[in-house]
């Protein structure tokens, strides 16, 4: 646990947090906490029981916030992602009117970042603490959102010069990435919501038209998965397409092949029954001439074929 005063974007360690726990004057203290520092900072900070379980708690939260007589508790889901994995990270964040408490199971990478914006901006309260982190957190979902997208346009491409059978699973694990981002930006996004409404006490009236932002920017990155998974249904219906045309191509050339060798079978057929008179079984050179019309026939259709762009 990291216990800090920030004031005017300084930050102030504390050594313990207990001993200098008085509201101050300006500034806030923010606390930086793991699962196990709950039960020291629950009766500092007098934390609902019903909050606190839920941080406890390993079941996999919704994003929520809860409003209680002292101070505010908001869940809100972290992203981030390597080459093959996108990863979340639920963030639990104690709202009050002197402080704020970010309880997390592992690193956040937002928390982290931070720093030099509660410097630059000389940040002085927990609310506009509060402000900067969830835009962090909402700013990453966008930047997810245009990972996806370069990986779908590069996806096409790829079945647009090959098919391959792989390309299918491909979609449908970018599918299923896009609907379950959804499926979890949606709720934060209404806590966001939430926190832009004018009745909120530890929310101050300047900031409210900043969340109201960050909201716009979440209601946009909806929309824009919305987008991705109608992109992904046409992605589909194109690989099934290229399937379907590459099937045609090869049946296209069985075809023509078929249709070439079939007066050859028949020439061969014919001259190879098992009777006494048969014209030019006498000849002397008769099975050369044979032989040479029978390539020239199959030269001459393959030709014919090509220029028709038959093979």
């Amino acid at each position: 646990m990291k216990a800090r005063w920030v004031q005017d974007g300084v930050f102030t360690l504390i050594e313990d947090i207990s001993v200098t726990l008085t509201p101050p004057e300006s500034g806030f203290y923010w606390i930086d906490a793991g699962i196990e520092d709950l039960e020291v900072l629950q009766p500092l900070f007098h934390l609902h029981d019903l909050a606190v379980e839920d941080c406890l708690s390993e079941e996999e939260q919704r994003p929520k916030i809860e409003i209680y007589d002292s101070h505010y508790f908001v869940v809100i889901n972290s992203i981030r992602f390597d080459d093959e994995e996108i990863f979340l990270r639920a963030l639990n964040i104690f709202l009050g009117k002197h402080f704020i408490i970010t309880v997390t199971r592992q690193k956040i990478r937002e928390i982290r970042a931070l720093k030099p914006f509660l410097w630059e901006e000389e940040v002085n309260s927990a609310d506009r603490f509060l402000y900067h982190l969830v835009d962090l957190v909402v700013d990453n979902y966008v930047a997810v959102g245009d990972r996806i997208e370069d990986k779908i346009e590069k996806l096409e491409e790829d079945i647009l010069m090959r098919t391959k059978k792989s390309h299918l699973n491909e979609i449908i694990g970018l599918r299923g990435e896009i609907l379950w981002l959804k499926k979890v930006l949606v709720p934060q996004r209404d806590v966001i919501a939430t926190l832009n409404k004018k009745e909120l006490r530890l929310i101050s009236h300047q900031l409210q038209k900043y969340f109201g932002d960050i909201h716009e920017n979440a209601v946009k990155i909806v929309d824009t998965f919305d987008t991705l998974r109608d992109l992904m249904g046409n992605l589909r219906e194109a690989y099934q397409s290229s399937v379907a045309n590459r099937a045609n191509e090869i049946m296209r050339v069985f075809t023509a092949l078929t249709t070439i060798f079939m007066p050859l079978t028949f020439i061969t057929g014919v001259f190879g029954m098992n009777f006494d008179n048969i014209l030019g079984l006498h000849f002397a050179h008769g099975d050369e001439i044979v032989i040479a019309f029978m390539v020239f026939l199959g030269i001459g259709m393959y030709v014919f074929f090509r220029k028709k762009e038959w093979l």
